[in-house]
């Protein structure tokens, strides 16, 4: 139970962006949260696996031979 839960605000922050997309992460269910009466609190986990699955990672450079048939 050491796990730090975060508000929406402070996921915003984290992710860099407006409030509005981790609310509406959490209206799509695209992460995982917890309900704690009214208030709605994503465990920093959640937020970490988020990044990670929506991480693109760069393509690796081409052959040399480009246009070349083999």
């Amino acid at each position: 139970m050491n796990e730090r839960y975060l508000s929406v605000h402070q996921v915003a922050e984290v992710l860099g962006t407006t409030v509005r997309f981790p609310r509406r992460l959490v209206e799509e269910r695209r992460i995982t949260y917890v309900k704690v009466g009214r208030h709605v609190r994503i465990p920093e986990s959640a937020v970490r696996e988020f990044i990670a699955a929506n991480t693109v990672e760069p393509r690796r450079p081409r052959s040399v031979l480009r246009g070349v048939a083999a």
